[in-house]
């Protein structure tokens, strides 16, 4: 009955811990989660860089699988190469080591502090920054009270003989230790959780040295598991499995080295610091220190070994089905929101060539199946926004902050505008141009160039539309309005010309202003994606009407017109 209480507390125990560990990851994601994924992408130029940024990024989110799922999805989509990105996790295993050197220490006197920080700034907190913070405040805090409650509720097990009976049927054999810690790192999603783990029975005294050290060595082991799992993506692409296959590898290596030097490393670790919970995390800053050392000059080759070993997916038959949404992201909701954008920007691709195309249907010798062809490349825009919005749709909203809600409601409104455009190309513009084929209409040379002139902008628009929803180019954003004013003076030039054509020759550039008055709508729908920019940046007009005077206001008041 004593050890049925025993395991039931312990239980309680690391779930708190575990959840604290959430708390901490959450928060840093709700209060910077899309920019630390911004600087980590550009910080993934050189391997040193690399290292240094993946060990950032793990300390500050707390958790190594987050970090290689940024990475993988970075690596995959061939945003950066793949020995930086291998390098980076090297740096990610570091900062684990690091944050297990912190809370190692005997700082039980720092918890009800964090809690009660944490708990006021998350109650009165008036930002939600500061809400986010209280929460990782909280998080720290509840980390340490189940440290501390670990070390109590593992103090009777010495006195305990069926438990320490059972656990010294093990305690020899070194390989079942690393097997059993394993276990616990990949359940828990945590090498930091098992590590301490690991520590609090290190300090009751219930395994010794060389079983500790053969833990540490599982517990890295098995959190090199969770990526490696989670990462395989949509249809199992090949690509997003070299990063954490890398890691995994580099880990069985530094493993299978450490357990042949086990009995030396261990009286090494013993001299530096024989405190048994000291040891273990000396012990797991060794290792990822030693397995960063010996794997990085071999990064090159190995990238090169997992591109042979894990190829590029050939081509998708289907053009429509998304590439970039990993179900596996959607609990790192800036991950997330970065695939769904990848995935918008192949919505932008399918649009450019509709533009393109229906400039060509224009000409002289299109293409007579050109409204099939449209046809199909619209299917495929509209395939893609419905995946992107059913993908969005399952992130959990509890999980974001403000920027990351905001960024949500940015992708979710360029996929519409995009969707919406490729209907116009497709409904609209290019049956005008199956039109003026079938009444064998011909558009005058300044007419054909004007159309031209006018795909070619919006093509430009387009592009301009992407600069903004990917990098908020404020510039870029006041171009696209400034295009779409241009858009509405060539259709006023194009209605001009229609009430001056001679009514027997009124079809061309009757046919001419309907396809201007489409590529307006295109522009326009682009042109929304600058507004939210603008706005914040207080570049916006309220409205486009003159200011009113008194008695005109009075004039169409709503009291005047009932």
């Amino acid at each position: 009955m004593q050890e049925a209480r025993l395991l039931l507390e312990l239980a309680g125990e690391a779930a708190l811990l575990l959840w604290g560990l959430h708390m901490v990851q959450s928060g840093v994601q709700r209060a910077f989660g899309s920019r630390l994924q911004r600087w980590l992408g550009i910080a993934l130029g050189g391997q040193v860089r690399a290292v240094l940024a993946g060990l950032g990024v793990t300390a500050a989110l707390q958790s190594s699988t987050a970090t290689a799922l940024m990475v993988s999805s970075f690596a995959a989509s061939g945003a950066v190469a793949l020995a930086p990105a291998l390098a980076a996790m090297l740096g990610a295993n570091v900062g684990t080591a690091l944050i297990v050197q912190a809370l190692a220490f005997d700082i039980t006197v720092v918890f009800p502090p964090l809690v009660l920080v944490g708990v006021v700034a998350f109650r009165r907190g008036t930002r939600s920054r500061t809400r986010d913070l209280g929460r990782v405040s909280i998080g720290l805090g509840l980390m340490l009270l189940a440290l501390h409650l670990m070390v109590e509720s593992m103090a009777p097990v010495e006195a305990s003989p069926t438990l320490r009976q059972g656990l010294a049927l093990i305690a020899a054999q070194m390989l079942p230790n690393l097997l059993l810690a394993a276990i616990i790192a990949w359940a828990a999603h945590s090498s930091v959780a098992a590590v301490l783990f690991v520590a609090s029975l290190a300090s009751s005294g219930v395994v010794g040295a060389e079983a500790a050290v053969a833990m540490v060595l599982g517990a890295n082991l098995g959190s090199a598991m969770n990526p490696l799992l989670e990462a395989g993506g949509p249809a199992g692409d090949p690509a997003r499995l070299r990063v954490p296959a890398g890691n995994l590898l580099n880990r069985v290596l530094g493993c299978l080295i450490a357990l042949a030097l086990l009995p030396q490393a261990t009286r090494w670790l013993q001299a530096v610091d024989p405190a048994p919970a000291r040891l273990v995390a000396n012990a797991h800053l060794a290792f990822n220190l030693a397995a960063a050392a010996l794997a990085f000059p071999l990064l090159p080759a190995l990238a090169h070994l997992l591109r042979r070993l894990l190829a590029d997916r050939s081509a998708a038959a289907d053009p429509g089905a998304p590439r970039y949404l990993d179900e596996a992201a959607l609990n790192t909701p800036s991950v997330a929101l970065a695939n769904a954008s990848r995935e918008v920007l192949r919505m932008a691709d399918g649009l450019e060539a509709m533009l393109k195309g229906s400039a060509e249907a224009f000409g002289d010798g299109a293409d007579r199946d050109i409204v099939k062809t449209m046809g199909r490349m619209d299917d495929v825009v509209d395939r893609l926004h419905h995946a992107v919005h059913a993908y969005l749709a399952r992130i959990p909203r509890e999980s974001l902050g403000d920027e990351e809600g905001r960024r949500l409601a940015e992708v979710q409104a360029f996929a519409i505008a995009l969707e919406h455009a490729a209907d116009v190309v497709e409904r609209d513009l290019v049956h005008h141009a199956e039109k003026r084929r079938r009444r064998g209409l011909t558009l005058a040379p300044e007419e054909a160039q004007a159309l031209d002139t006018l795909h070619a902008t919006l093509v430009q628009q387009l592009r301009l539309a992407v600069a903004v929803f990917m990098r908020e180019d404020a510039e870029a954003a006041r171009s696209l309005v400034r295009g779409k004013e241009g858009l509405r003076e060539a259709e006023r030039a194009a209605a001009r010309r229609l009430t001056e054509a001679e009514p027997e020759t009124a079809g061309a550039p009757g046919l001419l202003l309907d396809a201007v008055r489409d590529l307006r709508r295109v522009g326009a729908h682009l042109a929304a994606v600058a507004h939210p920019l603008l706005d914040r940046l207080g570049e916006l007009l309220p409205s486009r009407l003159a200011a009113e005077a008194p008695d005109q206001a009075a004039a169409i008041s709503p009291r005047s017109m009932v």
